[in-house]
């Protein structure tokens, strides 16, 4: 089971080494087949646009999800308590709040003519 998820919890559905080629006929991409053996294991698939698409957005997770959820010292609701014993330990400060933002350092607005579509 681990090794199941461990293909999928930090990837993006399909890297870009993986992908042969984009034409009018459709967009072309190397997969496993984790069902055959040996050297037929490597398998190539050619989808039209729209359906290479929609499969690949069948991926992207909703606003507001995550794949991963933290549990234990990580959990959000205990993260404070947690994490105060070893910050004392360990002789490190706290992250004041100033330093914490919503936004990433590359954060750029939606462009305002895709906002309007």
């Amino acid at each position: 089971m681990l090794a199941y998820l461990s293909r999928y919890t930090h990837r993006v559905a399909i890297s870009n080494s993986r992908l042969s080629r984009l034409d009018e006929s459709g967009v072309t991409f190397r997969y496993k087949d984790y069902r055959r053996d040996g050297i037929n294991r490597q398998q190539v698939m050619t989808l039209a646009t729209d359906e290479f698409i929609r499969r690949f957005l069948r991926h992207v997770l909703p606003h507001g999800f995550h794949r991963i959820r933290h549990y234990g010292l990580l959990a959000g609701s205990a993260r404070k308590a947690s994490l105060a014993r070893p910050r004392e330990l360990l002789n490190v400060a706290a992250p004041s709040d100033d330093d914490t933002t919503d936004e990433p350092d590359n954060f750029r607005p939606p462009c305002p003519a895709v906002a309007a579509a």
